[in-house]
């Protein structure tokens, strides 16, 4: 959503708000500890992406990179993206069964709004490696998946 200089909201369509998420991407602003794409470049949709993260130091995590999978939905961004570890991860606000992510336990999925996007989310996650609940829990072998 943006605003006119008459003050005037504008909703901003599905398709050019990932556009932006996706050159924001592929250009490598933003976060590095993250990174995200489509999953297959001629998908007009822009339904299917790619997500990664980077453990944050001085926690269980540190050093291992997390695959995760991201689903746009077709009324997205009035409704966040589903997200799902790949990776093993344990982490009180990821499903031990499937990996995906728990909305309510996420702050930015809890929170959200249709000014935020995939990095937002993936910023969140990655913050969430770091609070009390999850530093220090053992994690599963690297490179195991859901």
């Amino acid at each position: 959503m943006q605003r006119t200089p008459q003050g005037e909201t504008v909703i901003v369509p599905r398709n050019f708000k990932l556009l932006e998420e996706l050159e924001r991407s592929e250009k490598g602003l933003g976060d590095m500890n993250i990174s995200y794409g489509l999953v297959d470049s001629s998908d007009t949709f822009l339904t299917e992406w790619n997500g990664g993260i980077l453990g944050p130091h001085g926690t269980q995590h540190d050093s291992r990179f997390y695959e995760l999978r991201v689903s746009i939905p077709s009324n997205y961004p009035a409704i966040p993206p589903k997200v799902r570890f790949v990776s093993r991860v344990n982490m009180s606000c990821v499903d031990s069964k499937t990996g995906e992510i728990i909305y309510s336990k996420v702050p930015a999925t809890k929170n959200w709004n249709r000014n935020m996007g995939i990095e937002q989310v993936l910023i969140s996650l990655r913050a969430e490696m770091t609070s009390s609940e999850n530093r220090r829990l053992k994690q599963p072998l690297e490179g195991s998946t859901f």
